[in-house]
């Protein structure tokens, strides 16, 4: 027999956990190799999660284990220090460009010139091991996340970060 009962301020404790489940899910953001685009966590079941696309279709889809997913809070970019996490990157090119998407033709603009933009967010990157295309994927996700409204780049790191500290 279960002693404990509910009561109104425990509803206000339940709802306010499943608000900042939500806000947790929603600050997972997805690369999924051989898929374009950007995904955000849905849900998580027992073989599978549940993505949704981040563009105007928002279409939902199950990726399973065999598909190779990495989170934006897990990439980062070599320097000639230490490596910088992606989002301090999306960060600093939010700052760069005003908010706005990216200023330059990135898919047909010479190597010289995209580096030299990337220098303006990045001015130590590692230039023997960052490679044009790397620059270019980071533009394109870029630009995909300032497109649907997410720009929040550094509270997604914090966010990480404590859920890295409870995991662990």
């Amino acid at each position: 027999r279960c002693s404990s009962r509910w009561t109104g301020n425990d509803n206000n404790v339940i709802n306010l956990i499943i608000i900042f489940l939500n806000i947790k899910m929603k600050q997972t953001i997805l690369s999924i190799s051989g898929k374009p685009g950007l995904y955000i966590l849905v849900s998580r079941g027992k073989a599978n999660l549940i993505v949704e696309k981040v563009d105007e279709t928002h279409k939902r889809m199950p990726v399973f284990a065999s598909d190779c997913v990495t989170s934006l809070n897990d990439i980062a970019m070599y320097t000639n220090a230490d490596d910088v996490p992606l989002t301090k990157i999306l960060a600093d090119l939010y700052k760069v460009e005003n908010g706005g998407e990216v200023s330059i033709d990135y898919r047909k603009c010479p190597s010289k010139e995209l580096r030299d933009h990337f220098a303006q967010v990045l001015p130590d990157f590692d230039q023997d091991r960052v490679h044009d295309s790397d620059i270019k994927k980071l533009y394109q996700w870029y630009n995909i996340l300032v497109k649907n409204g997410i720009t929040d780049f550094e509270n997604n790191t914090e966010a990480s970060a404590e859920e890295n500290e409870q995991e662990g």
